[in-house]
Protein backbone atom coordinates (compact mmCIF):
# COMPACT_ATOMS: atom_id res chain seq x y z
CA UNK A 1 0.00 0.00 0.00
CA UNK A 2 0.66 3.52 -0.80
CA UNK A 3 0.81 6.25 2.01
CA UNK A 4 0.27 10.01 1.51
CA UNK A 5 0.75 11.18 4.80
CA UNK A 6 0.58 15.25 5.59
CA UNK A 7 2.22 16.51 8.45
CA UNK A 8 5.79 15.48 9.58
CA UNK A 9 5.20 16.55 13.28
CA UNK A 10 4.48 13.68 15.65
CA UNK A 11 1.21 12.67 14.27
CA UNK A 12 2.99 11.97 10.76
CA UNK A 13 6.56 10.76 11.16
CA UNK A 14 5.16 7.82 14.25
CA UNK A 15 2.17 6.92 11.65
CA UNK A 16 5.07 6.84 8.38
CA UNK A 17 7.35 4.80 11.13
CA UNK A 18 4.79 1.77 11.58
CA UNK A 19 3.32 1.63 8.08
CA UNK A 20 6.26 1.92 6.85
CA UNK A 21 8.30 -0.89 8.82
CA UNK A 22 4.76 -3.00 8.01
CA UNK A 23 6.26 -3.05 4.84
CA UNK A 24 3.73 -0.13 3.25
CA UNK A 25 5.62 2.39 1.39
CA UNK A 26 5.02 5.96 2.77
CA UNK A 27 5.04 9.86 1.35
CA UNK A 28 5.31 12.47 3.70
CA UNK A 29 4.92 15.73 3.26
CA UNK A 30 4.96 19.25 5.02
CA UNK A 31 4.33 22.79 3.86
CA UNK A 32 6.89 24.29 5.93
CA UNK A 33 10.80 23.91 5.69
CA UNK A 34 11.46 21.44 8.42
CA UNK A 35 10.16 18.67 9.95
CA UNK A 36 9.00 18.04 13.26
CA UNK A 37 5.90 20.47 13.12
CA UNK A 38 5.56 23.22 16.22
CA UNK A 39 8.28 21.02 18.51
CA UNK A 40 10.71 21.88 16.15
CA UNK A 41 13.49 23.14 17.64
CA UNK A 42 17.36 24.73 16.56
CA UNK A 43 19.93 26.83 17.52
CA UNK A 44 19.50 30.07 17.07
CA UNK A 45 22.39 32.98 16.26
CA UNK A 46 23.26 33.20 20.04
CA UNK A 47 23.94 29.09 19.61
CA UNK A 48 21.01 28.42 22.48
CA UNK A 49 18.95 25.82 21.62
CA UNK A 50 15.34 27.45 21.54
CA UNK A 51 11.83 25.77 20.75
CA UNK A 52 10.80 27.29 18.05
CA UNK A 53 6.93 27.43 18.45
CA UNK A 54 6.69 27.79 21.74
CA UNK A 55 7.89 25.86 24.64
CA UNK A 56 7.22 21.80 24.37
CA UNK A 57 7.44 20.26 27.65
CA UNK A 58 7.37 16.32 27.16
CA UNK A 59 5.32 14.68 30.00
CA UNK A 60 3.71 11.35 30.60
CA UNK A 61 2.08 8.20 32.34
CA UNK A 62 2.50 5.87 29.62
CA UNK A 63 5.11 3.51 29.76
CA UNK A 64 4.09 2.16 26.25
CA UNK A 65 4.83 5.40 25.14
CA UNK A 66 7.94 6.53 27.03
CA UNK A 67 9.29 2.93 25.86
CA UNK A 68 8.23 4.01 21.96
CA UNK A 69 10.16 7.36 22.22
CA UNK A 70 13.05 6.02 23.89
CA UNK A 71 14.25 3.92 21.28
CA UNK A 72 15.15 7.18 19.48
CA UNK A 73 16.19 9.32 22.29
CA UNK A 74 18.02 9.37 25.36
CA UNK A 75 16.28 12.13 27.89
CA UNK A 76 17.12 14.74 30.07
CA UNK A 77 15.18 14.82 33.13
CA UNK A 78 12.98 17.97 33.96
CA UNK A 79 11.09 19.41 36.98
CA UNK A 80 9.35 22.14 34.54
CA UNK A 81 8.86 25.32 37.42
CA UNK A 82 7.68 28.30 36.08
CA UNK A 83 6.86 31.44 37.97
CA UNK A 84 4.23 34.46 37.58
CA UNK A 85 4.75 38.23 37.29
CA UNK A 86 2.11 40.73 38.97
CA UNK A 87 1.58 43.25 41.15
CA UNK A 88 5.48 43.78 40.78
CA UNK A 89 7.09 40.76 41.79
CA UNK A 90 7.42 36.85 41.10
CA UNK A 91 4.57 34.20 42.50
CA UNK A 92 5.23 30.72 43.07
CA UNK A 93 2.75 28.95 40.58
CA UNK A 94 0.80 26.88 40.11
CA UNK A 95 -1.02 27.69 43.45
CA UNK A 96 0.66 25.99 46.13
CA UNK A 97 1.62 26.77 49.90
CA UNK A 98 4.40 29.09 48.76
CA UNK A 99 2.32 30.75 47.10
CA UNK A 100 -0.06 31.47 49.82
CA UNK A 101 3.02 32.26 52.24
CA UNK A 102 3.45 35.15 49.57
CA UNK A 103 -0.32 36.69 49.49
CA UNK A 104 0.11 36.47 53.31
CA UNK A 105 3.06 37.90 53.76
CA UNK A 106 4.34 34.87 56.18
CA UNK A 107 4.88 32.13 57.29
CA UNK A 108 1.71 29.38 57.17
CA UNK A 109 0.88 25.58 57.11
CA UNK A 110 -1.30 23.64 54.75
CA UNK A 111 -3.70 23.79 57.41
CA UNK A 112 -3.49 27.71 57.31
CA UNK A 113 -4.15 27.61 53.32
CA UNK A 114 -6.69 25.05 53.19
CA UNK A 115 -8.77 27.16 56.43
CA UNK A 116 -8.70 29.87 53.70
CA UNK A 117 -9.58 27.99 50.68
CA UNK A 118 -12.71 26.77 52.92
CA UNK A 119 -13.38 30.37 53.82
CA UNK A 120 -12.92 32.06 50.15
CA UNK A 121 -13.91 29.47 47.46
CA UNK A 122 -17.39 29.58 46.29
CA UNK A 123 -20.18 27.61 46.58
CA UNK A 124 -20.05 26.01 42.98
CA UNK A 125 -20.65 22.05 43.08
CA UNK A 126 -20.68 21.61 39.45
CA UNK A 127 -19.09 24.81 37.45
CA UNK A 128 -19.72 24.81 34.01
CA UNK A 129 -16.85 27.13 32.16
CA UNK A 130 -13.37 28.54 33.36
CA UNK A 131 -14.40 31.34 36.19
CA UNK A 132 -16.42 29.01 37.59
CA UNK A 133 -13.58 26.13 37.96
CA UNK A 134 -11.08 28.09 39.64
CA UNK A 135 -13.43 30.73 41.79
CA UNK A 136 -14.61 26.78 43.18
CA UNK A 137 -11.19 25.99 44.32
CA UNK A 138 -9.80 28.85 45.39
CA UNK A 139 -12.03 32.00 45.37
CA UNK A 140 -12.14 35.43 43.35
CA UNK A 141 -8.76 36.89 45.08
CA UNK A 142 -6.44 33.93 43.13
CA UNK A 143 -8.43 34.17 40.20
CA UNK A 144 -8.18 37.62 39.83
CA UNK A 145 -4.33 37.71 40.43
CA UNK A 146 -3.15 34.66 37.84
CA UNK A 147 -6.40 33.63 35.91
CA UNK A 148 -8.62 35.86 34.84
CA UNK A 149 -5.91 38.53 32.95
CA UNK A 150 -4.08 35.83 31.33
CA UNK A 151 -7.40 34.07 29.94
CA UNK A 152 -8.43 37.08 28.64
CA UNK A 153 -5.27 37.71 26.93
CA UNK A 154 -4.22 34.34 25.89
CA UNK A 155 -7.79 33.33 24.34
CA UNK A 156 -9.46 36.72 23.86
CA UNK A 157 -12.33 35.26 25.75
CA UNK A 158 -13.57 35.77 29.11
CA UNK A 159 -13.13 32.80 31.36
CA UNK A 160 -16.41 32.36 32.10
CA UNK A 161 -16.71 31.90 28.07
CA UNK A 162 -14.24 28.88 27.98
CA UNK A 163 -14.92 25.30 28.87
CA UNK A 164 -13.98 24.77 32.39
CA UNK A 165 -11.45 22.48 31.28
CA UNK A 166 -8.78 25.74 30.14
CA UNK A 167 -8.07 26.64 33.57
CA UNK A 168 -9.29 23.65 35.29
CA UNK A 169 -6.30 21.37 34.33
CA UNK A 170 -3.78 23.77 36.44
CA UNK A 171 -3.06 22.28 39.17
CA UNK A 172 -3.63 23.74 43.01
CA UNK A 173 -1.97 22.48 45.35
CA UNK A 174 -2.04 22.82 49.27
CA UNK A 175 1.32 21.53 49.95
CA UNK A 176 5.10 22.99 48.19
CA UNK A 177 4.85 21.03 45.32
CA UNK A 178 5.51 23.37 42.96
CA UNK A 179 5.90 21.21 39.51
CA UNK A 180 4.00 22.91 36.81
CA UNK A 181 3.17 19.04 35.84
CA UNK A 182 1.88 16.59 37.56
CA UNK A 183 2.84 13.39 35.14
CA UNK A 184 5.28 10.44 36.38
CA UNK A 185 7.98 11.36 33.54
CA UNK A 186 8.74 14.46 33.00
CA UNK A 187 12.04 15.19 30.33
CA UNK A 188 13.20 16.38 27.14
CA UNK A 189 14.83 14.85 24.52
CA UNK A 190 18.50 15.14 25.39
CA UNK A 191 19.33 16.51 22.05
CA UNK A 192 16.11 18.31 21.14
CA UNK A 193 12.84 17.10 19.49
CA UNK A 194 14.26 18.06 15.69
CA UNK A 195 16.92 15.02 16.43
CA UNK A 196 14.47 12.62 18.16
CA UNK A 197 11.93 12.61 15.40
CA UNK A 198 14.92 12.66 12.65
CA UNK A 199 15.51 9.38 14.32
CA UNK A 200 12.28 8.40 13.92
CA UNK A 201 12.35 8.93 9.90
CA UNK A 202 15.41 7.41 9.61
CA UNK A 203 14.57 4.28 10.90
CA UNK A 204 11.46 4.20 8.44
CA UNK A 205 11.97 2.36 5.27
CA UNK A 206 10.20 3.10 1.99
CA UNK A 207 9.54 6.70 3.46
CA UNK A 208 10.31 9.68 1.73
CA UNK A 209 9.75 13.60 3.23
CA UNK A 210 9.13 16.23 0.79
CA UNK A 211 9.37 19.46 2.67
CA UNK A 212 7.83 22.76 1.47
CA UNK A 213 4.97 21.20 -0.09
CA UNK A 214 1.68 21.94 0.11
CA UNK A 215 -1.16 19.48 0.59
CA UNK A 216 -3.10 20.35 -2.45
CA UNK A 217 -0.04 20.02 -4.40
CA UNK A 218 1.29 16.55 -2.64
CA UNK A 219 -3.02 15.33 -3.42
CA UNK A 220 -2.25 15.74 -7.19
CA UNK A 221 1.67 15.02 -6.99
CA UNK A 222 2.36 11.72 -5.74
CA UNK A 223 0.23 8.45 -5.95
CA UNK A 224 -1.68 6.87 -3.12
CA UNK A 225 -4.02 4.49 -1.74
CA UNK A 226 -4.67 5.97 1.20
CA UNK A 227 -4.05 9.37 2.77
CA UNK A 228 -3.41 10.16 6.31
CA UNK A 229 -4.03 13.92 6.92
CA UNK A 230 -2.89 15.47 10.35
CA UNK A 231 -3.46 19.13 9.50
CA UNK A 232 -6.66 21.50 10.13
CA UNK A 233 -9.69 19.36 9.35
CA UNK A 234 -11.81 22.53 8.09
CA UNK A 235 -8.82 23.19 5.52
CA UNK A 236 -9.24 19.23 4.19
CA UNK A 237 -12.78 20.04 3.29
CA UNK A 238 -12.16 23.65 1.76
CA UNK A 239 -13.89 24.92 4.84
CA UNK A 240 -17.29 24.31 3.77
CA UNK A 241 -18.89 25.09 6.78
CA UNK A 242 -16.64 28.29 7.39
CA UNK A 243 -13.28 28.34 8.89
CA UNK A 244 -13.20 27.07 12.60
CA UNK A 245 -12.14 29.70 15.36
CA UNK A 246 -8.28 29.20 16.62
CA UNK A 247 -5.84 31.14 18.48
CA UNK A 248 -2.40 32.85 16.72
CA UNK A 249 0.94 33.49 18.60
CA UNK A 250 3.75 35.76 17.80
CA UNK A 251 7.14 35.12 19.17
CA UNK A 252 9.96 37.85 20.17
CA UNK A 253 13.47 36.37 20.62
CA UNK A 254 16.08 38.45 22.68
CA UNK A 255 19.83 37.26 23.58
CA UNK A 256 21.71 37.51 26.03
CA UNK A 257 25.83 37.51 26.42
CA UNK A 258 27.10 36.52 29.56
CA UNK A 259 27.82 39.73 31.21
CA UNK A 260 23.85 40.23 30.82
CA UNK A 261 22.96 37.48 32.60
CA UNK A 262 22.12 36.41 36.39
CA UNK A 263 24.72 34.51 37.90
CA UNK A 264 24.23 31.15 38.78
CA UNK A 265 26.05 28.26 40.90
CA UNK A 266 29.53 27.38 38.02
CA UNK A 267 28.60 24.39 36.14
CA UNK A 268 31.94 24.20 33.92
CA UNK A 269 32.26 28.11 33.92
CA UNK A 270 29.04 28.63 32.11
CA UNK A 271 27.09 31.72 32.76
CA UNK A 272 23.45 31.97 34.19
CA UNK A 273 19.96 32.97 33.40
CA UNK A 274 18.00 36.10 32.40
CA UNK A 275 14.99 35.13 34.57
CA UNK A 276 14.45 33.24 37.80
CA UNK A 277 12.34 30.12 35.92
CA UNK A 278 11.90 28.67 32.93
CA UNK A 279 9.02 30.01 32.03
CA UNK A 280 7.50 33.24 33.95
CA UNK A 281 3.70 34.47 33.67
CA UNK A 282 2.46 37.73 33.05
CA UNK A 283 -0.99 37.40 33.73
CA UNK A 284 -1.69 41.45 34.25
CA UNK A 285 -4.18 43.01 32.05
CA UNK A 286 -1.52 45.85 30.70
CA UNK A 287 1.68 43.70 29.85
CA UNK A 288 0.55 42.52 26.21
CA UNK A 289 2.41 39.16 26.19
CA UNK A 290 1.44 35.87 28.54
CA UNK A 291 4.98 34.62 29.01
CA UNK A 292 8.16 34.97 28.72
CA UNK A 293 10.22 31.33 28.37
CA UNK A 294 13.67 30.89 28.84
CA UNK A 295 14.20 27.45 27.79
CA UNK A 296 17.93 27.25 28.65
CA UNK A 297 16.56 26.49 32.39
CA UNK A 298 15.21 23.07 31.30
CA UNK A 299 17.55 21.67 28.28
CA UNK A 300 20.40 22.66 30.89
CA UNK A 301 22.68 23.58 27.86
CA UNK A 302 26.04 24.48 29.13
CA UNK A 303 26.56 27.81 26.93
CA UNK A 304 27.71 31.51 27.32
CA UNK A 305 24.70 32.90 26.38
CA UNK A 306 20.81 32.56 26.49
CA UNK A 307 17.85 33.66 24.61
CA UNK A 308 14.34 34.73 25.90
CA UNK A 309 10.93 34.02 24.02
CA UNK A 310 8.18 36.41 24.41
CA UNK A 311 4.69 34.94 23.96
CA UNK A 312 2.18 37.17 22.18
CA UNK A 313 -1.33 35.76 21.36
CA UNK A 314 -2.65 36.90 18.32
CA UNK A 315 -6.09 37.01 16.04
CA UNK A 316 -6.36 33.93 13.86
CA UNK A 317 -6.40 34.26 9.78
CA UNK A 318 -5.79 31.75 7.38
CA UNK A 319 -2.10 33.12 6.59
CA UNK A 320 -1.02 32.44 10.76
CA UNK A 321 -0.14 28.97 12.28
CA UNK A 322 -3.45 27.93 14.00
CA UNK A 323 -2.23 26.92 17.06
CA UNK A 324 -5.08 26.67 19.80
CA UNK A 325 -8.18 25.50 19.09
CA UNK A 326 -11.08 27.48 20.65
CA UNK A 327 -12.72 25.59 23.75
CA UNK A 328 -15.98 27.07 23.47
CA UNK A 329 -19.36 25.16 22.77
CA UNK A 330 -20.03 27.25 19.64
CA UNK A 331 -16.59 26.11 18.43
CA UNK A 332 -17.63 22.65 20.01
CA UNK A 333 -21.11 22.90 17.58
CA UNK A 334 -19.22 23.86 14.51
CA UNK A 335 -16.20 21.03 14.18
CA UNK A 336 -18.61 18.45 14.55
CA UNK A 337 -19.84 19.29 10.95
CA UNK A 338 -16.75 18.74 9.85
CA UNK A 339 -16.24 15.86 12.26
CA UNK A 340 -19.48 14.34 10.51
CA UNK A 341 -17.63 15.01 6.94
CA UNK A 342 -14.61 13.25 8.41
CA UNK A 343 -16.55 10.04 9.38
CA UNK A 344 -17.88 9.79 5.99
CA UNK A 345 -14.17 9.81 4.54
CA UNK A 346 -13.50 5.73 3.75
CA UNK A 347 -9.93 6.80 2.01
CA UNK A 348 -8.76 9.15 4.75
CA UNK A 349 -7.31 9.24 8.45
CA UNK A 350 -7.44 11.60 10.67
CA UNK A 351 -5.20 12.21 13.20
CA UNK A 352 -3.18 15.28 15.39
CA UNK A 353 -4.14 18.28 16.76
CA UNK A 354 -5.76 20.14 14.03
CA UNK A 355 -7.34 17.03 12.18
CA UNK A 356 -9.19 16.55 15.56
CA UNK A 357 -9.83 19.67 16.80
CA UNK A 358 -8.34 19.00 20.00
CA UNK A 359 -5.33 20.59 22.12
CA UNK A 360 -3.42 17.10 22.88
CA UNK A 361 0.18 16.98 24.80
CA UNK A 362 2.77 15.30 22.69
CA UNK A 363 2.53 11.70 24.48
CA UNK A 364 -1.32 11.92 23.51
CA UNK A 365 -0.68 12.07 19.84
CA UNK A 366 2.05 9.74 19.92
CA UNK A 367 -0.35 7.30 21.19
CA UNK A 368 -3.13 8.26 19.12
CA UNK A 369 -0.60 8.22 15.77
CA UNK A 370 0.57 4.06 17.31
CA UNK A 371 -3.41 3.21 17.13
CA UNK A 372 -4.16 4.58 14.24
CA UNK A 373 -1.61 3.53 12.84
CA UNK A 374 -2.00 -0.35 14.36
CA UNK A 375 -5.92 0.17 12.50
CA UNK A 376 -4.53 0.57 9.35
CA UNK A 377 -1.68 -1.97 9.55
CA UNK A 378 -4.64 -4.62 10.05
CA UNK A 379 -7.14 -3.27 7.66
CA UNK A 380 -4.66 -3.51 5.05
CA UNK A 381 -3.03 -6.61 5.72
Amino acid sequence: MKFLIVGAGFSGLVAAHRLSNAGHTCTIVDRRPHLAGNAHDSHDKAGVLIHNYGPHYFRTNSQRILDYLSAFTEWHPVDYTIKSHTEGKYWSFPINLNTFEELIGKPATTADFEAYIAKHRHNIPDPKNSEEVILSQVGTRLYELFFEGYTLKQWKLHPRELDASVCGRIPIRTNRDDRYLAEEFQALPKHGYTALLENILADSPNTSLHLNTDFNEAREKFPHDHLVFTGAIDEYFGRKYGALPYRSLRFVHESFTAEQLIPREPISGKSGFWQPAMQVNYPGKKVPYTRIVEIKHATGQQIDASTIVREFPDDWDTSKEPYYPIPTPDAAAAYKKYAALAEAETNTTFIGRLATYRYYNMDQVTGMALAASEKLIKRFA
